[in-house]
């Protein structure tokens, strides 16, 4: 019995031993796995807050963001001299202001190459912009007050103008939405003489043409300072001095003075088996003045009643609008498109188009040959999602730039801006910037934007460029003529801080298929300089009208042979030469930038051979087929054309045309 005992105090002792063993060796375990992860996770705020400024966080999608509760998360807003920005942009050493340097011999008038009022006007521009960027850093300009977040605006939900208070354009402060209508009463005016020559050229001789036509459209806010604002919903109706030499309505939109493809209703019904708008025909029928509907015969009536066919009662309507004869107009929202019945009667509709929306729609504009009455707009919304263009951009980690590697890229992208394009920005990053190519660092884009004359846009400009670390600012006060200057930054930004093997220039409208692009690029040898995009040969200056060009500005006959600037790429060596260039004082300054660009790289194809590569791919406007880039999108389209790419293998538009 005692035997027994001492055995199983044995074998207990052993069991324990053996039990202590396995514990201790997992404690080390445990201890080796939990260290790290640890130093991962941190263990405070303040130790989690030192080791994201070593370790960048790692966030797999957008739900894992908002999921993630940390004091890193960034704020909806940034104010001007924050220090709550998120920690990422401490470490993504990105260059706030362009490094091309200015001096005081940069833009000398007395230069003996380009014009002499260019370089004054670029000489100023310079002095004010400095002024403007040292203020905005020093921190006295700060005309921006905060909003509450989910402010709302009240708007009236209708909206009532006579004909003697009417100007020319209604405002709809909060836009349309689905069921909202206007309602115009006017009288179309007597037809006048007219020499415009699209409309005369159909006349043989000289007399000049009738014309009598009107226009109702609704119209979006300007988007560029100098461009008719876009046109959501353009009706015409052409009672005499059409092409076609028949009473014509015709329904179109436009976007950054682009139109698009033209609706055109000549009397026609369209055929409801193909396409319809809320189940109505896109052109009603009215009565042609051309022969076919000549009146039935009396004899033909009375064999038909003998024979016994049945008379099909039909109703004809002339066109629906007349000279000095009032009618009533009304233009509807619908579920599809747009609605308009005169004197009770459906006349046409017109389908949305992708790019414009209802809320955007904030004025009514009529023009032409028409007396306006009265104005009437109702069940309009009460409030507009966005008033302000700064608050559609999104704050948000998900769209900030990838740090820059420490290496060279394959490719740069510099993107052209204007300090109050908000939404345009925005769309880029949310479509096209989100490319595999960025986000592997392949690939770099920045947007280029001179100073806005508008303070409080260029310190909301500010804040936008210290949270999403992809706005380069050359510090001068923006202008069209001096657009090439931005050109110039975007050599020296691909040259000097990315090292790219390939630098190509766009426009913030421009949608690129970052892929295509390189691609094409790539099928250069590497030895090669290259020049590629929609190229123009033999093109010549306009030497009278709103574009004219003098002869001390250019005075040879031709052009260069030049890339439509809305998207082209070049090899690095070119981009070195014209940055070299410019800091010699030796580069010759055209006020259009596209021109500039052919300029120099025929000046270097003259010490080294240059490869000419056009590709119509390039649009340069619109959209077409298996496009490299996409020209004149709206930041809606900017959206539509990249939800389409992810989904479909062969690149299609989602264009207005």
């Amino acid at each position: 019995m005692k035997r027994k005992f001492e055995t199983l105090v044995s074998v207990t002792r052993k069991r324990s031993i053996q039990f202590l063993i396995v514990v201790a060796v997992l404690y080390i375990v445990l201890v080796t796995v939990e260290v790290p992860f640890v130093f991962r996770t941190g263990f405070g705020s303040i130790t989690q807050d030192f080791f994201t400024t070593q370790r960048p966080p790692r966030l797999l999608s957008e739900e894992n963001l908002l999921d993630k509760e940390a004091p890193t998360r960034p704020f909806k807003r940034v104010s001007l001299n924050t220090t709550h920005a998120p920690s990422q942009l401490g470490r993504r050493n990105h260059k706030l202001v362009s490094g091309l340097v200015f001096d005081d011999t940069t833009f000398d008038a007395t230069r003996k190459y380009g014009s002499s009022e260019l370089y004054k006007v670029a000489k100023h521009a310079l002095d004010i912009g400095l002024t403007l960027w040292q203020e905005l850093q020093s921190g006295k300009i700060n005309t921006v007050t905060e909003k509450p977040e989910n402010r709302t605006e009240s708007c009236p939900g209708s909206v009532s103008v006579p004909g003697t208070g009417f100007s020319g354009v209604v405002a709809l402060p909060c836009g349309l939405t689905l069921g909202s209508h206007v309602t115009v009463v006017g009288k179309p005016k007597s037809a006048h003489a007219d020499f415009e020559p699209r409309i005369s050229m159909v006349k043989e001789d000289d007399e000049p043409v009738m014309v009598s036509q009107f226009m109702v459209e609704l119209q979006g806010l300007k988007t560029v300072d100098g461009e008719e604002p876009p046109r959501i919903f353009h009706f015409n109706p052409r009672l005499k001095g059409d092409w076609s030499g028949k009473p014509v309505i015709e329904l179109n939109t436009c976007y950054r003075m682009q139109w698009g493809s033209a609706l055109r209703c000549d009397g026609w019904k369209s055929n409801a088996d193909e396409d319809t708008v809320d189940r109505l025909v896109k052109c009603d029928k009215w009565i042609r003045d051309d022969g076919n509907h000549e009146e039935e015969s009396k004899a033909t009536w009375w064999l038909n009643r003998l024979i016994g066919h049945p008379k099909k009662v039909t109703v004809d309507w002339p066109f629906p609008f007349s000279e000095n004869k009032l009618f009533v107009l009304t233009l509807s929202a619908g579920l599809e498109g747009y609605h308009v019945t005169v004197d009770g009667r459906h006349v046409v509709s017109f389908p949305y188009r992708t790019g414009f929306a209802l809320e955007d729609a904030t004025g009514l504009s009529l023009g032409g040959d028409i007396d306006v009455h009265s104005i009437f707009a109702a069940s309009l919304p009460s409030t507009h999602p966005s008033f302000a263009p700064q608050q559609q951009l999104e704050f948000s980690t998900r769209w900030l730039a990838p740090p820059l590697p420490e290496s060279g890229v394959e490719l740069f992208v510099g993107i052209l801006s204007a300090g109050n394009h908000f939404a345009e920005r925005m769309a880029v990053r949310k479509s096209w910037m989100q490319h595999r190519l960025f986000k592997a660092s392949k690939a770099v884009a920045r947007f280029f934007v001179a100073l806005n004359y508008r303070k409080e846009v260029n310190t909301e400009l500010k804040k936008e460029a210290e949270f999403f670390g992809d706005i380069v600012i050359v510090p001068y006060m923006d202008n069209y003529d001096l657009v090439v200057l931005k050109t110039v930054a975007i050599c020296e930004y691909g040259v000097h801080t990315v090292s790219a093997k390939y630098i190509m220039k766009g426009d913030d409208d421009t949608f690129v298929r970052v892929d295509a692009v390189i691609d094409e690029a790539r099928k250069v040898p590497d030895d090669m300089s290259f020049y590629i995009g929609n190229i123009n040969y033999y093109h010549k200056p306009l030497r009278s009208g709103k574009w004219a060009v003098t002869y001390e500005e250019w005075p040879e006959e031709d052009y260069p042979p030049y890339a439509n600037g809305p998207g082209y790429i070049m090899s690095a060596d070119i981009a070195r030469y014209i940055v070299s260039e410019f800091e010699m004082h030796k580069l010759r300054l055209f006020k259009m930038e596209d021109v500039s660009m052919g300029m120099w790289v025929e000046q270097f194809n003259s010490s080294k051979l240059v490869k000419y590569v056009h590709s119509s791919k390039f649009c340069q406007f619109g959209c077409v087929e298996d496009y490299y880039t996409a020209h004149y999108q709206s930041p809606r389209q900017m959206m539509c054309l990249w939800e389409k790419l992810q989904r479909q293998t062969r690149p299609q538009c989602c264009s207005m045309r």
